[in-house]
């Protein structure tokens, strides 16, 4: 018995040490634990909640992070502003030239402003110098009750504005961006949404010619405006548009910067500062126009395809040409791969109007169609006459 208990004991001990070795092993992480580790280390999130960066003219977007990530905008807000006063301004129902006159509640707007004092008039154009420069919130304010009255009515426009746009996570409530006091609800949308705003913002020249603006004197020089947007500063070719920041909101832009043709438009939301949210953006612009060339694959007016037969024309033949101009970003090793289909009949029955449709041009890289672009009829060519056509069918024409 006494036997049977010290055998016992000693396979116990060495049980005990095996057990002890095999915890002091390192555990075997497989690729996919090790990649999922990594992912969700702290120390490789990105520096900010949200981007994306488009190519304006076609809208491809070359890269997005949360592009429908729902976020505070801070004085981003002021380009929904920009948006509807520029539209209105097109359209002939303003003037640039009409006077603003500041009232007791925009005079009393904190934050980013340009002093206002209550009863002081600008013109209109100052006025959205001041909101595109220098962010004033006062500003902006009195440009929303010159316009609609009041800011809630001018809340309205930008969001009839945002779902005309087609932005669909976005809601406006007022008309500068500050922080909602008790009972009022933020300003917020995506990067999504902030790349249809600017590519709206666009059409607009003389916006680009305010927010490019480094500094601008106001009030007849007594205060010098200074551009929020420093990556004017930093990256030549940046002409817009606007930063953005408080505490909840953290450090926004939406930017905008062209070189050799292609137009670049960069979002960063919910940066940790402004020094890394500028990095970032201009980190992104400098990649892609490296990367990318704005590749002009086709002119207005050009002669594409064979001739189109019309044998109960004025004239028997057309020559096909391009409706429009037709460029889009590429990847500069790969613009030599695009292909070229173009799509005509041999033939149509009976006469053309100028600038009917005959067929396209469709262009494809790899399996990705590009784009495509009508092909017109240069000219009218009406349909022959009678004997015309019963003389080409005896051999006489």
């Amino acid at each position: 018995m006494k036997k049977v208990l010290i055998c016992l004991f000693l396979v116990l001990v060495m049980a005990s040490q095996t057990l002890a070795r095999e915890t002091r092993k390192p555990r075997k992480t497989t690729p996919q634990k090790a990649a999922s580790a990594q992912k969700a280390s702290p120390q490789n999130q990105p520096p900010f909640k949200a981007l994306m960066v488009m190519e304006a003219s076609t809208g491809k977007v070359l890269e997005e992070i949360n592009p429908h990530l729902k976020h505070p905008l801070a004085s981003v807000t002021k380009l929904m502003l920009a948006s509807v006063v520029m539209e209105k301004l097109q359209s002939g129902a303003i003037q640039l030239t009409e006077i603003v006159t500041t009232s007791a509640e925009s005079a009393r707007m904190g934050g980013s402003q340009v002093y206002l004092k209550e009863g002081e008039r600008f013109t209109l154009e100052e006025m959205m110098k001041a909101v595109m420069i220098a962010s004033g919130n006062d500003a902006a304010h009195a440009v929303a009750e010159h316009i609609s009255g009041t800011q809630e009515a001018f809340a309205e426009e930008m969001n009839k504005k945002a779902q005309k746009l087609g932005m669909n996570d976005s809601e406006f409530h007022s008309a500068h961006g500050l922080p909602p006091g008790p009972g009022q609800s933020e300003d917020i949308s995506s990067c999504h949404d902030l790349v249809l705003l600017a590519r709206d913002l666009l059409n607009y020249p003389k916006l680009l010619e305010w927010t490019a603006v480094r500094s601008e004197p106001f009030r007849d020089g007594a205060f010098i405006m200074h551009n929020h947007n420093k990556i004017i500063a930093k990256l030549p070719g940046t002409d817009g548009f606007k930063t953005g920041f408080y505490s909840k909101a953290g450090f926004n832009v939406v930017a905008t910067a062209q070189k050799d043709g292609l137009r670049l438009i960069v979002v960063v939301l919910g940066g940790p500062s402004a020094k890394i949210r500028d990095a970032v953006a201009i980190e992104k612009f400098k990649k892609y126009m490296a990367k990318y060339r704005m590749a002009a694959l086709v002119k207005k007016g050009q002669d594409l395809g064979d001739a189109v037969s019309l044998p109960d024309g004025e004239t028997q033949s057309i020559q096909a040409v391009t409706a429009s101009d037709f460029s889009y970003p590429v990847i500069k090793e790969k613009i030599a791969d695009i292909k070229k289909e173009i799509h005509l009949p041999k033939e149509i029955e009976g006469g053309v109007e100028a600038g009917q449709k005959l067929g396209e041009i469709v262009f494809m890289l790899e399996k990705e169609m590009l784009g495509k672009v009508d092909l017109i009829s240069p000219a009218r060519i009406g349909e022959a006459g009678f004997f015309t056509k019963v003389l080409r069918r005896v051999g006489f024409d």
